[in-house]
């Protein structure tokens, strides 16, 4: 990549073309210590689209490097306790089936949703 020196030759300022022109120019506003803007007059680039660019750049940096790792969690699965009862509700052409570690207020939602179909 050829950065213009003298921006009267140029005429116009040039935008940025890609993300890896828009890093070589970051990278050389920064080792010369100035800020984009500064930087850009200088060379004949469009400050706009090159703050742009670094904005966006950055912004993609931080979302990858929030990713949290996942969690692992053991399921295990219980059964019900040997002799415990089963009960089978029927209601219209519904067919429930609970045993005696189902939830109360649960089952009477369930016969609520089942009672307004």
């Amino acid at each position: 990549m050829t950065l213009p020196r003298d921006p009267a030759r140029i005429g116009a300022m040039r935008k940025i073309e890609d993300a890896r022109d828009a890093r070589a120019c970051v990278k050389a506003a920064r080792a010369a210590g100035l800020s984009l803007g500064a930087w850009a007059r200088r060379h004949g680039v469009d400050g706009r689209s090159l703050h742009a660019w670094s904005v966006n750049m950055a912004r993609a940096s931080s979302t990858t490097a929030i990713v949290a790792k996942p969690r692992l969690v053991e399921l295990v699965p219980t059964s019900a306790p040997r002799g415990s009862a089963r009960y089978i509700l029927r209601v219209s052409d519904a067919v429930v089936e609970v045993g005696d570690d189902f939830c109360d207020e649960t089952l009477a939602r369930v016969v609520r949703v089942l009672r307004a179909c």
